[in-house]
C-alpha cells in the first residue's frame, strides 16, 4: 500500500512539474482563486487548533467567577448589536445580491462554463482584494492577542 501510494504521488509531482514547464502560461486567475480560498482555509483551520491547544481546554475552571466585571452584560449587548446590524445589511442588500445573481445565473445555462469562474477570479483579486487582505491582518492579529492573553504569568515577572 505504500509503494502504491508513492508511486500514485510521484507520478502526480512529476505530471505537475512538467506541466508547469512545458506551459506557456501555468498560472490562471482560476487556479490562483482556488489556491487563495483554500489557503484561507486551511489557516483558520490551524488558527483554531493552535487556539485551542494554546488556551488548554483540559484544565477545569470555575465559570462563576469573572475576571472582568460585567463582561457578560457587554458581550450579550455586542451580540445583539451584531445581530441587528447582519439583520439590516441583510434587509438593504438582498436586491443588489438578486441583481448580481442574475448575469452568474445566465452564465451558467450559456455558451461558456468557464465564464463563471472567470467572474469569481476577477471579482475575488479586483472588487475583495482588500476584505482577503484586512482578513489575514485580523487573524494575525487575533493570533497575537490570544498568546498574550493566554501567557502564564510567573511570580516576580509582570
Amino acid at each position: 500500500m505504500e509503494l502504491f501510494v508513492f508511486v500514485c504521488a510521484t507520478a502526480m509531482i512529476i505530471v505537475g512539474a512538467l506541466g508547469v514547464v512545458l506551459r506557456k502560461h501555468p498560472v490562471h486567475a482560476e487556479f490562483l482563486a482556488a489556491v487563495q480560498v483554500i489557503v484561507y482555509a486551511g489557516a483558520i483551520v490551524v488558527l483554531f487548533l493552535f487556539v485551542i491547544m494554546l488556551l488548554g481546554v483540559d484544565q477545569v475552571e470555575n465559570l462563576k467567577t469573572e475576571p472582568l466585571a460585567g463582561q457578560r452584560w457587554v458581550a450579550g449587548v455586542v451580540g445583539v448589536s451584531l445581530l441587528g446590524l447582519l439583520a439590516a445589511a441583510i434587509y438593504t442588500g438582498a436586491d443588489s445580491v438578486l441583481s448580481r445573481g442574475e448575469g452568474i445565473a445566465s452564465n451558467v445555462a450559456g455558451d461558456n462554463p468557464d465564464a463563471n469562474i472567470q467572474q469569481l477570479a476577477t471579482s475575488i483579486f479586483s472588487d475583495y482584494v482588500v476584505a482577503f487582505e484586512v482578513t489575514s491582518i485580523l487573524l494575525v492579529v487575533t493570533v497575537v492577542g490570544t498568546v498574550l492573553l493566554s501567557r502564564r504569568r510567573t511570580a516576580g515577572k509582570p
